[in-house]
């Protein structure tokens, strides 16, 4: 049985809190290695770095059952047989998360909309992918049912 709707998003609330900390220390690291002197140096690479690093700790975790943040919650990840996740499927899975955060970065890299408006973009891309799970069959998330995984009630 999944999870409801509820729990699933305040874990993934609290898990973007510590996904924050994870940046700013990933950022202090990479600042330092490359001795950064300005924040738009390098910006591009920083940015890529931070998406390689949130890869790393989502897919060690995810193939280990848990973040902290589902631990806290009691939430597990599965694939479709029960299992735990593979690397590779973890990573799968990391990939498709992306949608969660894909048109609110078009419309910010758009230069065309203010903060407050990307902001707002980004509430409602994330509750109307959140409202979307209710059209799956087993009420998951849809990048879940394509990346062959399943959230799942910790023992």
């Amino acid at each position: 049985m999944a999870p409801s709707l509820r729990r699933r998003m305040a874990c993934w609330l609290y898990e973007a809190l510590l996904l924050f900390a994870v940046a700013l220390i990933a950022t202090l690291v990479f600042s330092v290695a490359v001795q950064m002197r300005h924040a738009l140096e390098r910006q591009w690479l920083l940015q890529l770095f931070l998406v390689a690093v949130f890869g790393l700790y989502c897919s060690w975790f995810w193939s280990r059952g848990q973040t902290l943040a589902m631990k806290t919650w009691r939430i597990a990840i599965v694939d479709r047989e029960g299992r735990r996740l593979t690397q590779g499927r973890a990573l799968l899975r990391y990939v498709y998360c992306a949608i969660w955060v894909m048109p609110p970065l078009a419309a910010l890299v758009s230069r065309r909309f203010t903060v407050t408006e990307v902001a707002v973009v980004f509430f409602g891309w994330v509750l109307l992918w959140a409202m979307l799970s209710r059209f799956h069959p087993q009420r998951q998330f849809w990048h879940d049912a394509w990346a062959g995984t399943r959230l799942v009630e910790a023992a």
